[in-house]
């Protein structure tokens, strides 16, 4: 038996994860391989690694998606790899519909495939991904205190759960802000007993937001999607911004709509394919 997988590297707003099929391949230790396919020196480098599979409630989902850090620990959810997937699962002709329930660790989220009829009706151009409604009470665990191991150009601040922890902080101007430094101090700050992602957001002249994001697991990424969902929904909680906007991260532009009818959170943004290729399980 081969221990060779296929894979396909695919990023959303810069987010670059390596997907395998599970259905194929089989990855028993994705701990492992996350953290040694990842490596950007040494391995394919990527942002984590995401496992496509069978969902365990067919009637609710069509597949699933797990996903591990670079550091090999399991996130909940990643909205930009959600993306991904659909893209995935249309153009490699696995799953034709342009309506597809994904199965996470934070619940079924619904993917709408946009396509350009005009030009090119077989290329997924965007898509839209139902991240269900937003968790905005305190962690019991939370002190009350904001944590922010003195950020320059601190304003405010404000947790907001998308199936996985944010601790969004806006600032004066995010301009030189030494994300990795205080990242780090953040992720592992006290408050956070099973550490946290954190956005660092400047609201910008024109409404839009302006994001850069520390991952849980990862470090600094060009996006984060469940980080711009937080971070829409954190400014306009504070008061920064309405209900609608543009969040402006390093590797491209979401827009995050917290819709008052249902409230939901629905992130609209690209994915694309950067290539494929087949490695060997690490041993």
């Amino acid at each position: 038996m081969s221990n060779n997988i296929r894979f396909t590297k695919m990023h959303g707003a810069g987010n670059d994860y390596l997907y395998v099929n599970t259905l194929l391949y089989k990855v028993p230790d994705p701990e492992r391989a996350s953290i040694v396919w990842s490596a950007r020196h040494t391995g394919v480098g990527s942002d984590g690694l995401v496992l496509i599979g069978e969902p365990k409630d067919r009637d609710a989902a069509d597949f699933s998606m797990r996903i591990f850090n670079a550091d090999g620990s399991e996130a909940m959810m990643c909205g930009n790899a959600s993306r991904c997937i659909g893209k995935y699962l249309y153009e490699k002709n696995i799953c034709r519909k342009d309506e597809i329930r994904l199965e996470t660790l934070s619940g079924v989220k619904v993917l709408r495939l946009h396509f350009d009829s005009d030009s090119d009706p077989e290329t997924v151009t965007s898509e839209t991904v139902d991240m269900l409604e937003p968790r905005t009470d305190v962690p019991e665990q939370f002190t009350g205190t904001a944590p922010t191991h003195d950020v320059p150009g601190f304003r405010s601040a404000r947790f907001v759960s998308m199936g996985n922890p944010h601790y969004v902080i806006f600032v004066d101007d995010i301009k030189g802000l030494d994300i990795a430094s205080h990242g780090v101090l953040l992720e592992h700050s006290p408050e956070f007993p099973e550490r946290c992602n954190i956005e660092f957001a400047q609201i910008l002249p024109d409404g839009s937001i302006r994001t850069r994001v520390w991952e849980r697991g990862s470090g600094i990424t060009m996006a984060c999607g469940t980080g711009a969902c937080a971070t829409a929904v954190a400014a306009s909680l504070l008061g920064l911004a309405p209900r609608e906007s543009d969040i402006i991260m390093d590797g491209g532009t979401l827009h995050i709509c917290w819709s008052p009818t249902d409230g939901h959170v629905y992130m609209t943004g690209p994915a694309a394919f950067v290539c494929d290729g087949e490695i060997a399980l690490p041993e």
